[in-house]
């Protein structure tokens, strides 16, 4: 029966039925072989993005518990639908919650006031003063620092400047350099890279004028200036290659300045501050860093 029904089906033109529709039109023959299609799902209607919602504003002193995330985003939402319906009420609103952030910003900077006065450690201000005459003291003070650590080394490195006959610059470099030959007592040297190219290619030196640190008897050296650099930024380079090659400071400290190792602008004065550092793990307990007890001086 079944070979002459398809048959008959050839025979008028007729296309033979799946599997699944057989399955369909005989219900009996439906189980582990056999079985209906599944109906595909309806896909959902994709959400209008720009639907005009009003934003719900709590009251105030719920709002007050809010994070600042949270508190930004309803503003956001507020402005975009006071800019959209541009009706008194809703501008009213979005301007009430920006009073609102206000006064809270106004609060957190008068408590951080307060937490200054209360902790003078966390204010720059007690190791950077704004006052003309003891900016001038300060500034003295470090000029005094820099000069005698310098001097305490000038045996140890020299001060190399790579140049080239047509580099103008090269010109008005040269003057600073030596300055720096004359207040520190360091042996400095001209390299002219045109005459001896072999310099440049082995120092790496593409740019001048160039300034370099070498350290005596070692493979160390390092660049402080590339191009026209002032002589108090000159001095303030070399003093801090200095340490950072004599291992004085590590490379966390490098913008750390003459005098302020330990204070408020040493990145290591109160311990570690990167996940490499072996002393943050001696440092955790219980996930909460440990602090310096007040009477400590920090490291």
């Amino acid at each position: 029966m079944k070979g002459s029904a398809i048959v008959l089906a050839a025979a008028l033109g007729l296309a033979p039925l799946s599997a699944s529709a057989q399955a369909q039109s005989d219900p009996a023959r439906e189980g582990y072989w056999w079985y209906a299609p599944k109906p595909e799902p309806a896909e959902p209607k994709p959400a209008e993005e720009d639907a005009l919602v009003k934003p719900a504003i709590p009251p105030m002193a719920e709002l007050a518990t809010w994070t600042p995330p949270k508190i930004r985003k309803l503003i956001e939402q507020q402005r975009d639908y006071a800019a959209t319906v541009l009706t008194v009420d809703a501008v009213a609103d979005f301007w009430r919650l920006q009073d609102f952030a206000r006064r809270k910003a106004r609060a957190f900077a008068g408590v951080t006031q307060l937490a200054m006065l209360q902790h003078p450690e966390l204010n720059s201000k007690s190791a950077n003063p704004m006052v003309g005459d003891a900016r001038d003291q300060l500034l003295a003070y470090k000029d005094d620092t820099r000069r005698q650590y310098l001097r305490a080394h000038a045996g140890e490195f020299a001060l190399v400047m790579f140049s080239r006959t047509t580099c103008g610059y090269c010109r008005v470099q040269w003057p600073i350099v030596q300055r720096f030959q004359d207040e520190m007592g360091w042996q400095v040297t001209l390299m002219d890279i045109d005459r001896r190219p072999e310099l440049g290619a082995r120092f790496g030196v593409e740019v001048t004028p160039t300034t370099m640190i070498i350290r005596r008897n070692s493979q160390q050296r390092m660049i402080i200036a590339s191009g026209v650099e002032a002589y108090p930024n000159l001095a303030q380079m070399a003093y801090q290659a200095v340490r950072l090659l004599t291992g004085d400071i590590r490379p966390e400290q490098f913008m750390t300045g003459a005098g302020e190792e330990g204070g408020f602008f040493d990145a290591l004065g109160l311990g570690p501050v990167s996940a490499s550092d072996p002393r943050a793990a001696e440092e955790m307990v219980g996930g909460n860093l440990i602090s310096s007890p007040p009477d400590q001086k920090p490291r």
